[in-house]
């Protein structure tokens, strides 16, 4: 493994990460590259006989699964998630993060949350000394006055407020809602600004996660870290 293969790097967390898996749990599988590898690695489980339920954040995690062999769990029961797992954007030091890149941090932060543990996984690159600069904040609104509500963003933040775009048109997320992208140089104190996000009307989530990471596997040329953590709430 090179130390300019970041897949790998990806993989290789990943495969640490399912070591926390055990059967007979719930496990809530996360969106994107990383997850993707993860739930692959779980189907294979799965086909040897290991017994495990999938809670995933987004239809294409579900598809995967799905194609894996892995049983989902209805997505409007009350789960007992025993471990979710999943990538993210950035990590700083205190093993905050900034999700969402890929337009599924409601149902990520949802299934983090009803989680007994939230493990997540990275590539070296992911991990920065402060939050913001090279990746924007992802905050998901609703499409009435979403004009309106990215304004008191663009004034609580002093920063640039940017519609997310596919194709020409804009990004709808699964539950229907709009994405916008906040280009922050910095985010010293994430928990504040968070809370003082989540309390502007419109404002569905955003892609902060204070406070819940449990356990941190970083994939690096060196190897894999496993860093655990002390959950603030």
């Amino acid at each position: 493994m090179t130390i300019h293969d970041l897949d790998g790097f990806k993989k290789a967390a990943a495969l640490k990460a399912v070591e926390f898996v055990h059967d007979g749990m719930v496990v809530g599988l996360g969106t994107g590259s990383t997850a993707k590898h993860l739930v692959l690695v779980l189907g294979e489980r799965v086909r040897s006989g290991m017994k495990l339920r999938g809670v995933p954040t987004s239809q294409e995690t579900a598809a995967l699964a799905r194609d894996c062999g892995i049983p989902l769990l209805d997505s409007e029961n009350r789960w007992e998630i025993d471990v979710a797992i999943d990538g993210a954007d950035q990590v700083d030091p205190e093993f905050n993060l900034i999700k969402g890149g890929g337009g599924a941090l409601l149902k990520e932060k949802i299934v983090a949350a009803s989680a007994k543990q939230f493990i997540v996984m990275v590539d070296h690159t992911k991990q920065v000394p402060v939050l913001g600069g090279s990746f924007p904040l992802p905050i998901e609104v609703i499409p009435f006055g979403w004009g309106s509500t990215a304004r008191e963003i663009e004034v609580l933040t002093k920063s640039r407020v940017v519609l997310r775009e596919r194709n020409g048109t804009p990004f709808k997320t699964e539950a229907g809602n709009l994405i916008v992208d906040v280009h922050i140089d910095r985010i010293t104190q994430p928990d504040d600004l968070e809370t003082a996000l989540n309390l502007i009307p419109g404002v569905v989530e955003t892609g902060l996660f204070v406070g819940r990471t449990n356990v941190l596997i970083v994939g690096t040329p060196q190897g894999v870290q496993t860093l655990h953590v002390s959950p603030k709430r």
